[in-house]
């Protein structure tokens, strides 16, 4: 979808692979996975770890927490390592809070989740109306899909989403500037009909909010 600053930047903007040979089995796994999560997975919760690697691939920042959703446009990401910070899609917009700085910005949800590696996960089911979608090699156990935008404004350059079992496991951003954030997410459950306030947000008491 954290590095301090790094979340507003990868999520709502934003290694070679061996282009080898794909079995046709291999192809409807990868792309048959995903498209059955997106159209039978309305409503989800689970955690994740991310991690934004340098051009060299050293870890510049890392961080973790846990994530809901529920389709369409509703979604809660907590990063709660090492600092805390919130954001939240209601439906109509998308509030972030980032505790150390005293500021919530908010933005139109139309506005900041099409074409992003959000829309991923937490979008349509319409992937292919923004995306370009194929089939890669497997590898680390996982089924992966290629995702490039078809925006030139998106912000990044690939998406590519490791699935396992019917299940988002690993989603790795590649931005045009050498870097790449990789996500990993575990515990996901399914149709889990999150709480509704989870994606209600009231900014607290003295904090600044500034509008986008």
């Amino acid at each position: 979808m954290l590095g301090r600053r790094r979340f507003i930047a990868v999520l709502p903007a934003a290694a070679l692979l061996g282009l080898c040979a794909v079995s046709p089995a291999a192809r409807a796994a990868a792309l048959g996975q995903l498209r059955m999560f997106l159209a039978d997975t309305r409503s989800a919760r689970g955690e994740f770890t991310q991690k934004v690697l340098r051009a060299d691939g050293s870890v510049a920042e890392s961080s973790s927490g846990d994530f809901a959703f529920a389709r369409p446009g509703r979604f809660r990401w907590e990063v709660r390592k090492p600092f805390e910070q919130l954001l939240v899609a209601d439906g109509q917009r998308l509030w972030f809070y980032d505790k150390d700085l005293n500021q919530v910005t908010v933005r139109r949800l139309s506005d900041s989740l099409a074409s992003t590696p959000a829309a991923i996960l937490f979008g349509d089911a319409d992937l292919e109306r923004d995306f370009t979608l194929r089939e890669l090699a497997p590898r680390d156990g996982l089924e992966w899909v290629e995702a490039l935008p078809r925006s030139k404004e998106a912000g990044f350059e690939r998406i590519e989403l490791g699935m396992r079992d019917g299940l988002p496991v690993s989603m790795e951003v590649a931005d045009a500037f050498g870097r790449t954030t990789v996500f990993g997410f575990r515990a996901i459950a399914r149709n889990a009909s999150p709480a509704p306030e989870l994606f209600r947000y009231v900014p607290p008491k003295g904090v600044d909010v500034v509008e986008q």
